[in-house]
């Protein structure tokens, strides 16, 4: 009886990765799906709307596109959503796996596209918003079914005293829910900013900013793009239990990575993924946690590098991430093929 050796085996398994990654490069549709992927994960309905595709068109262009390795698909709820793979499968088709996302990422989509992908991000925001504003008064109760404060808040502290012993110029809170990590910002860096698109939110914050006299806090009601944040500014970003409740997570770090300094920190805290489908409607959560991969691979695409992390034991059922992310140096500063 002939046995196939673990070489022959194997090379035959190289061979079919390679042709299943020619298959998906192909098609036009699906390099507009990596295109569309470059930014964030979506599931099938959104990118049937965003690319104007029947369902059962787009359900046989994703499994291509899944089994060439290029995209990975989990289920969040009720709905399947997609997402793009950075690492090949196979590592000497590498170059080529990443010449595909790359060269996606150098395609036009036309007006109506475009539109339609900042329509799914609008109504995304929009039923975060909705949320908040309705519930905000119950924000500190909701937040003790999942995490409190007091539970990862110190992990986040001593992580940025260790990092940042001398504070800083400028610190910007992205999200700050109650308020309760700005006077631990306060002390520490000259100027503290808080920035959240949730009036009713802010409103809050700014009711404790004002409760323990922290004089130099700034509130902007607006999102991590507004005019307000300079460029280049920032000491340190903080990102505390807010990416699950964000229409593009990946979209924070990019702008993390734009608001600091060389040398800067991006501070994140937030859930590991989870499977209580619960929290959507109870706590008003877009996305039920994150690998930590999936925050490594935005760092990496924004220009950030991996440091310091912690990761809280389970609580109520959640695994908790407190991560810190660098921002490089310029003369270390480099942008992944992969990156949008």
């Amino acid at each position: 009886m002939n046995s196939v050796s673990p070489l022959s085996t194997a090379i035959t398994a190289s061979n079919d990765a390679l042709l299943q990654l020619c298959k998906a490069g192909g098609d036009m549709l699906r390099l507009q799906v990596l295109r569309v992927l470059s930014r964030d994960a979506y599931s099938v309905q959104e990118l049937c709307h965003i690319l104007d595709c029947r369902q059962s068109g787009m359900s046989h262009h994703l499994k291509t596109l899944t089994t060439a390795g290029l995209i990975t698909k989990r289920r969040e709820g009720n709905s399947l959503f997609y997402r793009r793979t950075y690492t090949a499968a196979i590592a000497d088709l590498a170059p080529l796996h990443d010449a595909l996302l790359s060269s996606a990422d150098l395609m036009q989509l036309d007006l109506d596209q475009q539109q339609r992908l900042e329509q799914v991000y609008v109504e995304r925001a929009e039923r975060s918003r909705a949320f908040f504003a309705e519930h905000a008064s119950e924000f500190g109760e909701q937040q003790e079914q999942m995490v409190a404060f007091n539970v990862y808040g110190h992990s986040c502290m001593e992580l940025l005293r260790s990092s940042q012993p001398q504070g800083g110029e400028l610190a910007i809170e992205i999200g700050p829910g109650e308020g309760a990590f700005l006077a631990e910002l306060s002390p520490r860096y000259a100027k503290v900013v808080a920035v959240d698109n949730a009036e009713a939110m802010l409103k809050r914050a700014g009711e404790f900013v004002n409760q323990q006299g922290l004089g130099n806090v700034d509130m902007v009601l607006g999102d991590s793009r507004d005019a307000q944040l300079a460029p280049n500014s920032a000491d340190c970003v903080v990102c505390n239990m807010v990416l699950h409740h964000v229409p593009s997570p990946a979209d924070i770090f990019k702008d993390a990575a734009r608001l600091l300094k060389p040398g800067g920190l991006f501070c994140v805290t937030d859930l590991c993924r989870h499977d209580q489908s619960w929290a959507r409607d109870a706590c008003g959560d877009l996305w039920l946690g994150f690998e930590p991969d999936d925050l490594s691979e935005w760092a990496v695409a924004s220009g950030l590098q991996d440091g310091a992390a912690a990761y809280l034991a389970q609580l109520n059922g959640f695994r908790v991430q407190v991560r810190q992310f660098i921002k490089a140096e310029p003369h270390t500063f480099h942008t992944p093929s992969h990156s949008a």
